[in-house]
């Protein structure tokens, strides 16, 4: 129940028992074609897909070194650990993040956004991270976001890394110029393989300018694909299988049901911990489908009660990032999430807490599975 990599269904993994081909055939140019064509189901869109043979961190970073130059401005929402680390690597290669400051566990009220293109007119790009993953924090306004950087002429991008698949997003429809995720969170897929989505308008720059650089040059993917249907370079060809098995199941389910799933499962998680008088760490209004953060009582050790929980209950869960060490603890309520994982994991939280001598109320299960009734 970690917030990625999460657990992967048994037919994802056994595609990876398909031999290795090689990445210049016409059986990888076919493997290839319909991952991309699948791809684009997932994120709505037309835009061009590139798979990249890295985690989430090496497509974000691809998403800033194909686009900004020195002295560049970037507006970008900082509000925990992922998107400091995003205006950072903005910083660091150049350009100029200006950064949109909230608590932790909050997202800025959207019109500090409006202000910043009012004072600053040559802003070239709108950087978001959709959902904070260091925070269980959720941006509610990404629709907005993409129309004012249409209307102001700026890029814009979404790091969708941690919810893509399990929550709302249209790529099209809410004009996202670069699109980027990871197969190892919401896909529900073994870790290795980077999705990025490219509009037009993002693609025609990225030719006409590309990085000094050689595995991230996202022009070089560009051209293999339109001449060939390949990569330029020798791609992770059993996670290609497994990618490709991870989205037929998306698409089976249909997005539409996969998102609702998420959203009941996270509201159970969220009643079923309140009633064990744990309180979510991200305000109401942000708070995550995907990442359950919530805050610790008195009395529960994060060292002791993770480890309960991991040795006692074979059930893993995530800590809290820097300043929040110690703090809060995060549940990965995403990819193949069902009710066996909502109350296994809430009973088992239940019983450590006990343990540690913390009381609980016994009807936090019967509050979760309630939510769940829903599901059908």
């Amino acid at each position: 129940m970690l917030p990625g990599p999460t657990n992967v269904p048994n037919r994802v993994m056994n595609a990876m028992l398909a031999p290795v081909i090689n990445h210049r055939s016409d059986d990888f140019r076919t493997l290839y074609k319909s991952i991309v064509e699948k791809t684009q189901k997932v994120f709505q869109t037309s835009n061009d897909i590139v798979l990249l043979t890295t985690s989430g961190t090496g497509a974000v970073e691809a998403s800033v070194v194909n686009l900004i130059k020195k002295g560049d401005k970037a507006v970008i929402p900082v509000n925990g650990e992922f998107s400091t680390r995003l205006a950072d690597l903005i910083d660091s290669w150049g350009g100029q993040a200006i950064r949109i400051n909230a608590p932790p566990g909050e997202n800025p009220p959207y019109d500090k956004f409006e202000e910043a293109f009012d004072k600053n007119k040559d802003i070239k790009a709108l950087y978001a991270v959709y959902n904070e993953t260091s925070t269980g924090t959720t941006i509610r306004y990404m629709d907005k976001l993409g129309q004012l950087a249409s209307r102001k002429g700026a890029y814009f991008i979404a790091d969708a890394v941690s919810i893509l698949g399990g929550d709302e997003l249209p790529v099209d429809k809410w004009n996202v110029d670069i699109c980027v995720t990871a197969s190892q969170k919401a896909l529900a897929a073994p870790p290795g393989v980077s999705p990025v989505s490219v509009s037009k308008r993002a693609k025609k720059y990225m030719q006409e300018n590309p990085p000094p650089t050689q595995y991230l040059n996202l022009k070089r993917y560009f051209k293999y694909y339109e001449e060939h249907f390949e990569t330029p370079f020798t791609p992770a060809l059993p996670l290609y299988y497994a990618f490709r098995e991870a989205l037929d199941m998306v698409l089976e389910e249909g997005m539409e049901n996969r998102i609702r799933r998420h959203r009941i499962c996270a509201d159970a998680f969220y009643a079923g911990l309140s009633a064990l008088g744990l309180t979510p760490f991200a305000k109401p209004d942000a708070r995550s489908n995907m990442i359950i953060a919530v805050n610790y009582l008195p009395g529960m050790d994060d060292k002791k009660f993770r480890g309960l929980l991991s040795s006692e209950f074979k059930v893993l869960i995530a800590g809290g990032f820097g300043d929040l060490k110690g703090k809060v603890f995060r549940v990965g309520s995403m990819g193949e999430v069902g009710r066996y994982h909502v109350m296994r994991t809430i009973s088992s939280i239940a019983s450590a807490m006990n343990m540690l001598g913390v009381k609980t109320n016994p009807e936090a299960t019967s509050v979760a599975m309630d939510k769940l009734k829903a599901l059908g």
